[in-house]
């Protein structure tokens, strides 16, 4: 195995790296639409010698997988990563949640800042995409004899978002929360075992999944000119005072609902209220929405219980749905491919691993897992440079669309590690 791993990583090197990133990155990838960049990821492990193709959802949406078959009697083995980013890189979508502007970080167009490549989603997840991309060809150019096969896969909607709402977008409501992993598999992309790349200089073998809430707080339809004639209740405000007991009781929720590894946390991220043609009228009710992280051994049903007894105690009248569940999920942590990626960090890092506790970030881990197939996750950590503004350890879409080319060094001989091993 150590020749045929000299010779994987001989083919790894920073500056094929650096160009891999620059390639997905300078192709735009929102939610929604993949495809183009699905499209390049497929044809160039079809050109390395991987049976490739793409994996369509829609015209727009696509996935992307690969395999570098084994002699048929091992285990095979899925190396993932989603393809699409956070936000879109337009400015008329994303501004001005984002911030006032676009920084050049935020943009789909790759720029070289010393060791780092920065431009949208160039870490998260593109740089960790463009690890698989470039492994994948280095096995295609060594071609490895091994029992079981490789399967490289790349999916679409792996972000945590509804569809995009604008023009040039899908009109389907399932265009992330891990659509595309769930359709690689519905495709028959099934494997013994599965990696996704992902943030984290770590070994994971379980995470939180995440359940959203729709809480909406009664008021009273009214005219500014009758206020002081009529009967009046402003449900924005007092949608405001429900937002700051609720905040109070998010800042508590990791502590009664802590593992070993996870320290799930909750935001509140969207309000709607009233018409913004009509600020002469108050309206009859205000939304709220949240994300609440679910810790391995919860459920989102257990979640929202917990939630509607809070929310009963500030105000009966309140309402409360839950708009969108996802489970957490757990792999036993002596399951092979846990054990394998556990011993390829070591053997790379030269160091013991330890968990890393107190994380409350979900992926497509889930969805492959709760499919049955045991899966672990490893990836580069943030980084962190005081010669970059802004900080990326700080900030956090500038961590997301920054990455280092030497981590993507280190996380590929983990993967091909843990990839020799549990396809021989």
């Amino acid at each position: 195995m150590n020749d045929v791993l000299e010779k994987v990583l001989a083919e790894v090197t920073e500056d094929r790296l650096r160009a891999a990133a620059h390639a997905v990155t300078a192709i735009p990838s929102p939610t929604g639409r993949e495809a183009p960049l699905a499209r390049l990821l497929a044809d160039r492990m079809g050109a390395a010698g991987l049976a490739a193709t793409t994996v369509p959802i829609d015209e727009q949406q696509a996935s992307a997988a690969g395999r570098l078959r084994g002699a048929g009697r091992g285990q095979d083995l899925m190396l993932y990563a989603p393809i699409d980013t956070l936000t879109t890189g337009e400015e008329a979508i994303d501004v001005p949640w984002i911030g006032p502007s676009l920084r050049p970080d935020m943009r789909p167009e790759p720029r070289d800042e010393g060791p780092y490549v920065s431009g949208l989603g160039a870490s998260n997840p593109k740089g960790h995409a463009a690890c698989l991309l470039v492994l994948a060809e280095a096995v295609g150019a060594v071609r490895p004899a091994t029992a079981g096969d490789l399967v490289v896969a790349f999916g679409a909607g792996g972000m945590p978002t509804n569809a995009v709402e604008a023009p040039g977008y899908p009109a389907r409501a399932n265009t992330g929360q891990g659509v595309g992993a769930s359709f690689l598999l519905e495709r028959g992309w099934y494997t013994d075992h599965a990696v996704i790349a992902k943030p984290g200089d770590f070994v994971a073998h379980d995470e939180v999944g995440l359940a959203w809430f729709e809480v909406t707080v009664p008021g009273i339809h009214t005219y500014a000119g009758s206020r002081h004639r009529l009967p009046y209740r402003n449900p924005i405000v007092a949608a405001g005072e429900v937002a700051g007991r609720l905040e109070r009781w998010l800042a508590d929720y990791p502590a009664r609902h802590r593992t070993a590894t996870a320290a799930p946390q909750g935001v509140i991220g969207a309000v709607a209220g009233g018409w913004e043609r009509m600020l002469a009228v108050t309206p009859a009710v205000c939304r709220l929405r949240l994300d609440l992280r679910v810790a391995p051994g919860d459920t989102p049903l257990g979640i929202k219980k917990e939630l509607a007894a809070f929310l009963a105690g500030v105000d009966p009248e309140i309402g409360l749905e839950m708009v969108l569940a996802i489970p957490a999920t757990a792999t036993d942590p002596d399951a092979p491919v846990v054990r394998s990626t556990i011993a390829a960090w070591e053997a790379t890092h030269g160091r013991p691993h330890a968990p890393v506790p107190d994380m409350s970030g979900a992926t497509d881990a889930n969805i492959l897992r709760a499919r049955g197939i045991p899966t672990a996750r490893v990836g580069m950590p943030k980084v962190s440079d005081a010669g970059l503004d802004p900080d990326p350890a700080q900030d956090f879409s500038r961590g997301m669309n920054t990455v280092d080319v030497r981590a993507m060094r280190r996380l590929c001989e983990v993967l091909a590690r843990t990839a020799l091993d549990l396809t021989s």
